[in-house]
C-alpha cells in the first residue's frame, strides 16, 4: 500500500515541470542537503536510489554529510516534491537565485523581476501580496505618489452613518440590531470623536479587538460616500487596515460527533429554548444568525412567491406524512443567502412556544462557553459532513443554501426543491439514529 501511494506521488508530480527551471547549482550545500534528507525522510531511500541514480554507499555518505551533495544528485530528486515543499526548504534569497532573478554576483536580473509585476496582473493572489508589500515598506513613498490627505476630519457615530451601515453600505449591509448595537459601543468607546490620523490608523491596526477595524472600515466607507475623502485616500485606507482577520493554514477540521451529542443532551436536560435552536440548525445545516432571525421575524401563514420561479406557497410548508416542515427565508443579494430551513415536525412543536422573540445570540455563545459545550456555529459544519452520508451533494447544498457551489435557474429550482423534500426523510432518519444510539461518524 505504501508503494503504491508513492508511485501515485511520483506520477503526479512528473506532471509538474516547475522544477525543471530550477538552476540546483545556485542552492548553497545546506540547502541542496536540507532537500536531500526532507526527500529522503519523505519517500524513503529505495526511491531515492531509484530517481538519483546514486549507489547505497554515496546516499549514506551524503546523508552522514561526509560527502558534499552535488547539483545533479539533488535535481532529480525535485520532482518529488511540491513546488511549496521547496519554496519551504530554501531561503528567498536562494530561491531567487536559483530562478535566475537574482544573478551570483548579487545584481537582479530586471526584465525578469518586471515579468512577474506584469504576470501579477492577471493573478489575484500575486497582486495582492504585492500591494501589502507596498503598502507595509513603502507606506510613506506611497502616500506621496497618491496625495493623500485627511486632515480635520473627525469620526462621529450619527443617525446618517447608522443608516448608511443598514441600507446603502455596498455588499452586506448590517441589519442585525445586536451585531449594529455592538459595532456602537465599539465606536464610542474608543473612536468617538477623534480626528483620522495616520496615528489612528496604527491604532485601529494593532488594537487587541480586531471588530474594531470592521466598524473603521465601515467608517472610512461611509466617508467616501458622503465625498468627504478622496478615492486615493480611500483605497490607501482600505489597503492598510485589513478587515478582521482568520487563519488561513490550511488543517484537518475535527468535530467530535461525541461532543455534539453530548452538548445536545446537556442542553435538552438544561435549556429547552437553546436544546431546539441548536437541534434546528443541525436538522437544517442552517447558519446560526438565520436561524435566529427566522424565530424572531416568524411568519408562517404569510403567503409569498419565490423570486425565480413561479412559485406561489406559505413560508411554512410542512409534510406531516412524511414528519418535516420547510420555513421560507428567501435571503439573497448582498447578505448571506439562505432560501429555505428545513426541521423536523417534532421541533416545530417546540419551535413555536417561542417564536416571534429577539433571542441574543451572544448570550448562547457566552452560554456554551460556560458549560463547555461546542458553539452553536458549528452545528452547520457536522450537518453537512452528516447530511452527505444519505443524499446528493447538489441537495445537501441546495437545503443549506450554498448557492455559490450550485447554479440554480429558474427551470431547476422546482426539481431541486422536490429532490430536496424527496430525500430530506432520509437525513432526518439517519439523525434521529444518531442522537438516540452510540452512532458514530467517520
Amino acid at each position: 500500500m505504501e508503494q503504491t501511494e508513492t508511485s501515485a506521488v511520483i506520477i503526479l508530480a512528473e506532471h509538474s515541470s516547475w522544477w525543471k527551471k530550477v538552476d540546483v547549482s545556485k542552492l548553497s550545500e545546506d540547502a541542496r542537503y536540507r532537500i536531500l534528507r526532507y526527500v529522503v525522510e519523505k519517500h524513503g531511500r529505495k526511491v531515492i536510489l531509484k530517481e538519483s541514480g546514486i549507489s547505497r554507499v554515496t546516499l549514506w555518505r551524503l546523508l552522514e554529510r561526509k560527502s558534499p551533495v552535488k547539483p545533479e544528485y539533488v535535481k532529480p530528486l525535485l520532482k518529488l516534491l511540491t513546488r511549496e515543499e521547496f519554496e519551504g526548504l530554501v531561503s528567498a534569497r536562494e530561491k531567487l537565485k536559483a530562478l535566475g532573478i537574482l544573478r551570483s554576483d548579487g545584481t537582479i536580473d530586471y526584465s525578469l523581476a518586471l515579468e512577474i509585476i506584469t504576470v501579477a496582473k492577471d493573478d489575484e493572489y500575486l497582486k495582492n501580496a504585492i500591494l501589502r508589500f507596498v503598502v507595509q515598506e513603502f507606506r510613506e513613498d506611497l502616500k506621496k505618489m497618491l496625495g493623500i490627505s485627511f486632515a480635520g476630519i473627525r469620526l462621529v457615530w450619527t443617525e446618517d452613518f447608522e443608516y448608511f451601515l443598514m441600507e446603502r453600505k455596498k455588499r452586506r449591509k448590517v441589519k442585525d440590531p445586536e451585531t449594529l448595537k455592538y459595532y456602537k459601543s465599539l465606536f464610542e468607546k474608543y473612536l468617538e470623536g477623534k480626528e483620522l490620523s495616520e496615528e489612528l490608523i496604527d491604532y485601529v491596526v494593532n488594537h487587541k479587538n480586531k471588530w474594531l477595524r470592521n466598524v473603521f472600515r465601515h467608517y472610512i466607507q461611509y466617508l467616501y460616500y458622503k465625498r468627504k475623502i478622496s478615492p486615493e485616500t480611500f483605497g490607501w485606507i482600505m489597503e492598510v487596515v485589513p478587515s478582521r482577520s482568520y487563519r488561513l493554514d490550511v488543517r484537518p477540521y475535527k468535530i467530535d460527533l461525541g461532543d455534539v451529542k453530548k452538548t445536545l443532551d446537556y442542553l435538552k436536560q438544561h435549556h429547552q429554548t437553546y436544546y431546539t435552536i441548536y437541534r434546528v440548525m443541525l436538522e437544517s445545516g442552517a447558519r446560526f444568525e438565520h436561524t435566529l432571525r427566522m424565530i424572531a421575524e416568524w411568519s408562517p401563514d404569510e403567503t409569498i412567491e419565490i423570486l425565480g420561479s413561479a412559485i406561489v406557497t406559505k413560508r411554512l410548508v410542512c409534510f406531516e406524512d412524511r414528519g418535516f416542515c420547510r420555513y421560507y427565508m428567501g435571503l439573497r443579494g448582498p447578505e448571506m443567502p439562505c432560501e429555505w430551513i428545513y426541521f423536523s415536525i417534532e421541533s416545530l412543536k417546540t419551535l413555536e412556544g417561542f417564536t416571534g422573540k429577539r433571542i441574543n445570540r451572544h448570550q448562547i455563545r457566552k452560554y456554551a462557553k460556560r458549560h463547555g459545550l461546542i458553539l452553536p456555529k458549528y452545528m452547520r459544519k457536522v450537518a453537512w459532513r452528516m447530511m452527505i452520508k444519505v443524499m446528493s451533494r447538489e441537495v445537501a447544498r441546495f437545503i443549506q443554501s450554498r448557492f455559490g457551489e450550485l447554479r440554480v435557474s429558474e427551470a431547476r429550482y422546482g426539481d431541486l426543491l422536490g429532490e430536496s423534500d424527496e430525500q430530506y426523510p432520509k437525513y432526518l432518519e439517519y439523525l434521529h439514529s444518531f442522537l438516540n444510539t452510540d452512532f458514530s461518524l467517520d
